[in-house]
């Protein structure tokens, strides 16, 4: 246990309160369940080794595959990532880092290791055991997926030693403004919230172009916002037995009638949103 002398308020607030977030639940039991040394072999090979020059010696690698792992789970882009290991005592102690003693990774560490586990395809086989694990102890009830996607800007500037921009980003627009970047295409369990499936391509490939890779298959239900529209017209969709629940457009909902029947519409279609 550690010093309570050490500790600031927040830290201390958090290992001591009775009552723990469901958000310390889950990590208590991924903590317990997750098969780390099978995970740690699988990246070992490829992670960097310490420097025989010195200098600054390399995040250990089970802090990194920790922070991997959280980032999955809950969602959060390489910025958000770092700021919640400075803000948030439970995600500190599950990645095993020491505040007072510890480096905390910032976003170009989080970025950098999530780049080697793609380029060696190791995201995919920890990804899928993950997955895996969860569903035989039934957190991950593979019912419902809720289909989303986000854009995820990138420096659109062609002062760097390339002098142009990176080819594999594109631009597009969403509404009335336009971003360059990529585009993250997620899969998530609808009722624990946790993504299963993640496709990245560039930020003008459409959200329906990769909804058939972010399914597993044994849907009864899939949800999407107003980006899904047409879905059950696709190709790969003509046999699912899935009902799909795809939000109106916002313009749509805007002209509603004041009837029962329209605020009742309005309803549900507040509730597919939420």
């Amino acid at each position: 246990m550690a010093d309570p002398l050490q500790l600031g308020f927040t830290d201390y607030e958090q290992i001591y309160a009775k009552k723990r977030t469901r958000r310390q639940r889950f990590l208590d039991e991924m903590e317990a369940t997750v098969p780390w040394e099978a995970f740690l072999a699988l990246i070992e090979p490829v992670y960097h080794k310490p420097s025989s020059k010195g200098g600054r010696p390399p995040i250990p690698l089970e802090v990194m595959l920790r922070i991997h792992l959280l980032q999955q789970w809950f969602t959060l882009s390489d910025p958000l990532m770092e700021e919640m290991l400075i803000d948030t005592p439970c995600f500190r102690r599950f990645a095993g880092i020491e505040t007072m003693d510890g480096r905390i990774p910032d976003e170009t560490t989080i970025l950098n290791f999530r780049h080697l586990l793609e380029e060696h395809r190791i995201a995919e086989q920890i990804l899928e055991g993950v997955n895996q694990m969860l569903s035989e102890r039934g957190v991950m009830l593979r019912e419902g997926t809720i289909l989303d996607a986000t854009i995820i800007n990138a420096p659109s500037s062609t002062k760097n030693k390339a002098k142009e921009r990176d080819p594999d980003m594109h631009s597009v627009a969403k509404g009335k403004q336009w971003f360059f970047g990529m585009r993250c295409h997620i899969g998530v369990d609808a009722a624990s919230g946790l993504v299963h499936s993640v496709e990245s391509t560039a930020a003008n490939v459409h959200e329906l172009n990769t909804a058939a890779e972010r399914l597993h298959g044994d849907e009864r239900l899939i949800y999407g916002d107003a980006g899904h529209i047409g879905i059950e017209k696709r190709n790969d969709f003509q046999d699912c037995e899935a009902e799909f629940r795809i939000a109106m457009k916002p313009g749509q909902r805007r002209v509603l009638p004041e009837t029962p029947e329209g605020r009742l519409l309005d309803l549900i279609e507040t509730a597919k949103a939420h």
